[in-house]
């Protein structure tokens, strides 16, 4: 290649990264943005003792001389960490894009986790479009619509491969992709179980459960569920907090049909969150002792204690909380505060450490801006944002233990019931 033939190679990809006065404009609205946000929402007036209008004046020159979106962004990012906090951060646009869903809540029945870095089938509903087609947990999707998942996968990865979050970011990316309105049909390749490809259309239906509305909140599809996995062994499980009224009957009924078990499992694996107090409610049958409390959540002007109301007669032998890496917010604190109170074992893989009310909002550039609203301190004195409620034992899923029937973290926790007085 000839000097002159590079010089005018380079000088080409240097006018291409070159933004508009338009891109420009958006930059900097987002820096405002972002910067305002802070000032106005964070839970603490003070902003946990950084110079924000300081910051604001070293950073708005270099946000103006900016050459690229890539520069832009980073300038962002160096904002957000003089805070010293989790929870606050950009997301770029194209990593933004992947984490939205698609048309809406609506799937063929299947739930997802990335498991050493592939796309696999954990649960298929009773009754869904998956089930009826024959899919298994387990099986591995490779594609969907036509669209290869690893490339996806390995983005995410990298963007946050030391975030908490990472776990929570891939399977939404991936759900979000199977997601759409009711009655049409997802096309997706998958790799079963004696890894042969199967190409299905998968027909997207009304989520599992019945649609609750609570409040301002959205409108959301709650499920329960109360079984025994042992004759001695209690189990309960429920997607998110949103149902206070049936959350509390499925609750009362599990309990109350195992007063003569020996231990009781409560599965917060792929739970959200949801209503706080909800969690209060939660651990009321499990503890016997008045005044404890869940740990405390510090807004702007006032804090909230999640004290605990102890039932007449609440159930007192073993307690095993299962959690994994999309078990946030409320689960977290949840599963924190009972172990913390030294009164249940956690299984599982650490919780998404997203214990803070946060929100995500797009900004005028395009990228994504996560900030959390409050903070919260378990009852052990411990934050779980960005850190997590951390197993007692960690026990993870596997492909073949999905593909041969096992649960590794119930059966996990089982056996620990089992041994105990």
């Amino acid at each position: 290649m000839s000097r002159r033939l590079l010089i005018f190679l380079l000088a080409l990809g240097c006018a291409a990264q070159t933004l508009s006065p338009d891109q420009r404009k958006l930059n900097l609205d987002s820096f405002e943005k972002v910067w305002q946000t802070v000032r106005d929402k964070h839970w603490d007036p003070k902003i946990n003792g950084v110079d924000w209008p300081a910051v604001h004046a070293e950073l708005l020159p270099k946000m103006e001389a900016a050459k690229t979106n890539a520069e832009a962004r980073q300038i962002l990012s160096d904002m957000l960490d003089r805070l010293h906090q989790t929870h606050f951060g950009i997301i770029p646009s194209d990593i933004y894009t992947d984490l939205e869903t698609s048309g809406g809540p609506e799937g063929p029945g299947i739930d997802v986790r990335v498991l050493d870095g592939h796309a696999i089938v954990t649960t298929v509903e009773a009754g869904s479009s998956a089930e009826k087609r024959g899919v298994k947990p387990g099986w591995e999707i490779v594609k969907v619509e036509g669209k290869e998942i690893a490339p996806v996968i390995k983005k995410i990865q990298d963007q946050f491969a030391k975030s908490t979050l990472l776990d929570l970011r891939l399977s939404r990316s991936v759900l979000g992709r199977l997601q759409g309105a009711a009655g049409t049909s997802a096309h997706v390749d998958f790799v079963d179980g004696s890894d042969h490809t199967v190409a299905l259309d998968l027909e997207r239906g009304a989520p599992r459960g019945k649609l609750v509305s609570f409040g301002n909140l959205p409108a959301q599809h709650v499920w329960t569920e109360s079984r025994k996995p042992r004759p001695d062994v209690g189990y309960v499980a429920f997607n998110m907090f949103m149902d206070p009224e049936l959350i509390s009957k499925t609750m009362q009924d599990a309990v109350e049909g195992c007063r003569d078990c020996k231990g009781f499992i409560i599965d917060l694996r792929g739970n959200p969150g949801g209503i706080g107090g909800l969690a209060m409610g939660v651990a009321g049958w499990f503890v016997e002792e008045k005044g404890l409390k869940l740990g405390t959540m510090y807004l702007r002007g006032s804090n909230l204690n999640f004290a605990l109301n102890p039932r007449a007669t609440p159930f007192r032998g073993a307690l095993a909380v299962l959690v994994d890496g999309c078990s946030a917010s409320t689960s977290e604190i949840l599963a924190g505060g009972l172990k913390d109170l030294h009164r249940a074992r956690i299984f599982g893989t650490r919780s998404a450490g997203a214990a803070l009310p946060s929100v995500v909002e797009r900004l005028p550039n395009g990228d994504g801006f996560q900030y959390a609203i409050a903070n919260y301190i378990s009852s052990g004195g411990q934050p779980l944002e960005g850190i997590g409620a951390i197993p007692d034992e960690e026990v993870r899923l596997t492909r073949r233990g999905l593909l041969e029937g096992h649960d590794a973290p119930i059966e996990a926790s089982i056996a620990w019931i089992a041994k105990q007085k």
